[in-house]
């Protein structure tokens, strides 16, 4: 369709500019006539009226930032009269597009330039593209003048057929800017001026529905604000009404007056300033705002804390210590450290020393010892000696180190730290804070927990600890920090070295019974309901439980034994099958809860014992359980296997292996000396095994274990069933201290061992273990191997070579 071709006709008129406004062809417009230049090319188109009498003709002409566009539009002055305001105008109406060429003479003042009038010449009919561009640009203009209420415009818009006027008419859209009209005006061809008026519209519908979703979403929130602004009014009136039915007027005014809250309460001033501060930020936020539930929430915090609580500390040294021995038996050590505390914090306040350097007198200790020696009871204990609020902070498996510090304000769901909350749980600021296994805290991306607990456990810093949900200064050095811990190498080392190491190796036999007798039993009765006289257990029955049903440095299994036990006496009564009351007696036990677990090795026959065959030695360890019994045994290859060599098993540590090649090493070249088959040593493999290979097992202690092992294989002379050894070996033979001595001697005497073996320089260690075990055992303090081999193997009864078992 060749819509470009166009009619061109010569004519010279006057010129109306049009400053930033433009007209297009089929517009009718009001002009001003007061402005000069109108008015004189308004009065030069009347004094050139043409000879057949027609309508006054100008040339209206966009001129933009003083610069006058290329193409016009010749318009007919229809009227002359007075415009709404009453200013003289007149009324001009648009005919056709005129391209502007060179200036001319003419009448009166106005500017005459020579012009071609432009008229697009159309097909008729039209084209199918051109159909549908006139179909597509009367809906998109029928959408828009719709929303604008314009009905009556609709109407005309739909009865425009000509292509070229319905385009033109677009210049009436006041969206348009003054470079799309011009745009319009200087292009000739009619469909390409459709197809941007459609694109213009278009977008402007585009841009008007987002305008009207973002109106329409802000308009709804603005009416759930205003609806709850209303609601929380009316909710408030109904509140007051309320309250001055039931007596209570005023009552919610000042639970939400935090200033009020503020000034009243006895607060340190430091942290009564900070609270102001952030009432003042609460008071000039909104009601709707998420930093004044933040601020209301902080300020509940610190209004709740005990800033200047504390209890008084009962300085009744003997009452206390009789507390102490009441709920716990044996644990001296920490018992001692609680009693000398108490006296030294009774000597300071008689002498007015309750305050020294802005810190006052509070302790950290870590209880250190196997599970079940009552390191978490003992907390509660120490605080009801001392007459102090107790608090449980649970660390096991606490990986985040805003768990102690506490979380930033401005995250979502921020809590202070545990010690804050523990302080805040307690209602005063000096309770008993037992830290529960200390040595399980772990560390990940969001930080060490146990970094955090440097400044919290450290007795020179704690007094301005600050947590960063509070962010006021917090004094903690007038709390009692309890530490406890299975595992002391799991500690991290600056951490331990802020706190006072106390260990609680566990209980002996007799403790045990006594521990059962006037603890456990008591409360197993309870639970299963039973009467205290109803069933007695005979200490005898006690004894044998925590010696032949238990091996434990602690008592949990021995409770366990006892609650299992009485279930059993209790579910009998039930059945008929015996008779309240009744007494328990160790020839009873095993008809009630089976066979016993532990026999020890004295007690079992000579042919079942382990040690019962050359090679076989019986050692001493420690394990997070506490000590324990410790078996090595070793055995030759066949020379036909053809197999050299030291061969370890038992899932060893680098140190103990280390440890086997030095004892090894010691035998090969003190053999002749020690009267020992060493040749045997050259050409035939060694197998030193540990039993349990489960268990991982390191550590130098097990050096002359293993060497009296060899020997005994060597010699073909038996270790005795009743020795056991500790101790490190060096390749002279000399034997070495070794720690945890209390805790494996412990075992021994739990094992039935009676002999025992020690390095002659842990013989000051010997002052911690308790006299009762002390009594049992024959301890033996060595310096060189020699030794320990008189002591531990028994007398030759045969030849050694026809002893020395062969391993197949």
């Amino acid at each position: 369709m060749a819509t470009d071709s166009t009619a061109v006709t010569p004519l010279a008129l006057p010129v109306l500019p049009l400053d930033d406004e433009v007209v297009l062809p089929g517009m009718v417009v009001p002009l001003d006539l007061s402005d000069a230049e109108v008015r004189g090319a308004v009065e030069a188109a009347q004094a050139a009226v043409r000879a057949d009498g027609g309508k006054p003709e100008v040339l209206l002409v966009p001129r933009i930032d003083g610069t006058y566009a290329g193409t016009g539009v010749i318009g007919t002055v229809e009227q002359v009269g007075r415009l709404s305001d009453g200013d003289p105008g007149a009324l001009i109406r648009g005919r056709g597009r005129v391209r502007i060429g060179a200036g001319t003479s003419g009448p009166g003042a106005a500017l005459w330039v020579e012009g071609t009038r432009v008229d697009p010449v159309v097909p008729d009919p039209l084209p199918g593209a051109a159909a549908e561009l006139v179909k597509e640009y009367k809906a998109l203009a029928t959408s828009w003048l719709k929303k604008r209420g314009a009905w009556q415009v609709v109407d005309r818009v739909q009865q425009i057929e000509d292509i070229s006027a319905l385009a033109d008419n677009s210049g009436y859209s006041p969206f348009l800017t003054t470079a799309q009209k011009v745009r319009l005006l200087e292009t000739t061809d009619p469909v390409a001026r459709l197809k941007l008026a459609i694109q213009w519209l278009g977008e402007h519908l585009a841009e008007q529905d987002v305008a009207e979703s973002i109106a329409k979403d802000v308009q709804e929130g603005v009416d759930k604000q205003q609806r709850e602004f209303l609601l929380r009014r009316q909710l408030d009136a109904v509140r007051k009404e309320l309250a001055e039915l039931n007596g209570e007027s005023g009552s919610a005014d000042e639970s939400d007056d935090y200033r009020a809250r503020v000034e009243a309460a006895d607060l340190p001033e430091h942290v009564r300033e900070a609270a102001l501060k952030e009432v003042e930020k609460l008071e000039r936020s909104s009601d709707q705002s998420p930093e004044g539930s933040w601020i209301r929430t902080w300020l509940d915090t610190v209004l709740e804390l005990p800033w200047t609580e504390r209890t008084e500390d009962a300085y009744d040294i003997r009452g206390a210590q009789r507390v102490l021995d009441t709920e716990h038996a044996g644990l001296q050590d920490v018992k001692e450290r609680i009693t000398e505390y108490l006296a030294v914090r009774k000597r300071r306040s008689d002498r007015g020393l309750g305050v020294v350097g802005g810190r006052r007198g509070g302790a950290v200790l870590a209880l250190v010892g196997p599970p079940g020696v009552g390191k978490t009871s003992l907390g509660e204990s120490v605080a009801h000696a001392m007459g102090r609020k107790f608090v449980r902070v649970a660390l096991g498996g606490v990986r985040d180190e805003a768990e102690i510090r506490g979380h930033r304000r401005t995250y979502v769901g921020a809590l202070p730290g545990r010690i804050v909350r523990a302080i805040k749980e307690a209602g005063s600021m000096n309770p008993v804070v037992l830290l529960d296994e200390i040595d399980k805290v772990g560390s990940d991306f969001r930080g060490d927990p146990a970094a955090a607990l440097l400044e919290v456990l450290d007795p020179a810093q704690n007094h301005t600890f600050r947590d960063h949900y509070l962010e006021v200064e917090l004094d903690l050095s007038d709390v009692v920090f309890l530490a406890t811990a299975n595992v002391l190498e799991a500690i991290p080392e600056a951490l331990l070295d802020r706190m006072e190491l106390v260990r609680l190796d566990g209980y002996t036999e007799d403790e045990k019974v006594v521990i059962a007798r006037d603890h456990l039993l008591p409360r197993q009765l309870e639970r299963a309901g039973l009467a205290a006289d109803e069933v007695v257990l005979d200490e005898s029955a006690l004894r044998r439980l925590a010696g032949e049903y238990t091996r434990e440095a602690g008592v949990r299994n021995l409770e366990r034994a006892v609650a299992r036990l009485l279930r059993k006496v209790a579910a009998q009564h039930e059945l008929g099958d015996r008779e309240l009351p009744a007494t328990v007696t160790d020839a009873d036990l095993r008809g009630l809860i089976g066979r016993p677990h532990h026999v020890p090795e004295s007690a079992q026959d000579p042919a079942e014992r382990r040690t019962s065959v050359p090679g076989v030695a019986t050692g001493l360890a420690v394990t997070g359980a506490g000590g324990d019994v410790l078996f090595v045994e070793a055995s030759l290859a066949d020379p036909e296997t053809g197999a050299s060599g030291l061969t370890l098993t038992g899932q060893l540590g680098d140190v103990m292996k280390e440890s086997a090649q030095i004892a090894l090493s010691f035998l090969r070249s003190h053999g002749a000396e020690l009267e020992l088959p060493v040749a045997d040593l050259k050409d035939r493999g060694v197998h030193i095994h540990f039993p349990a290979g489960a268990v991982p097992k390191d550590g130098p202690s097990a050096g002359i274990t293993m060497t009296t092992a060899l020997a005994s294989l060597l010699s073909g002379r038996l270790v005795r069933t009743d020795v056991a050894m500790t101790g490190e070996v060096s390749l002279t033979g000399r034997v070495l201290p070794i720690g945890g001595l209390k805790q494996k001697l412990l075992a021994a005497h739990r094992a039935g061992i009676t002999t025992v073996v020690i390095p002659k320089r842990n013989e000051a260690d010997l002052d911690d273990v308790p006299a009762e075990v002390l009594d049992t055992l024959e301890v033996h303090p060595v310096t060189d191997v020699r030794q320990v081999l008189e002591i531990a193997l028994a007398p030759a009864e045969a030849p050694a070579r026809e002893e020395i078992p062969v391993a197949a």
